[in-house]
């Protein structure tokens, strides 16, 4: 707990910089998470260059239309799911949550051969 109150004074202290960290840390572990646990790897053919070019990007399109649709789909029902249920606090863990299962799709679907 007292690193997630640390990340919350960080981001009320510098939103725009903790944001972007953020955003390319979870792009980062989507890929690694991609790599490792979909791609199955292991740590000796994982590519690292790979995962700082997501990291990197810190948000990015992939050019799929399906993972578009998939996005679409998947957001909405989330954002409803957490605005309705998930109490204020606690939405951002959420929301993170989340962006790491998707980051981790969108790095295997745009890597996969």
């Amino acid at each position: 707990m007292a690193l997630w109150r640390a990340y919350q004074r960080a981001l009320a202290a510098h939103p725009w910089k903790v944001q972007v960290l953020t955003a390319g840390s979870l792009m980062g572990l989507g890929d690694i998470i991609s790599q490792q646990l979909v791609e199955r790897r292991g740590l000796q053919e994982h590519q690292r260059g790979r995962t700082l070019t997501m990291v990197s990007l810190g948000c990015g399109f992939v050019d799929y239309p399906d993972a578009l649709i998939t996005n679409y789909y998947l957001w909405p029902a989330v954002q409803l799911a957490n605005f309705y249920l998930v109490p204020l606090h606690y939405r951002l863990a959420v929301v993170q949550c989340v962006a790491v299962i998707w980051n981790s799709y969108l790095s295997w679907k745009a890597h996969r051969l």
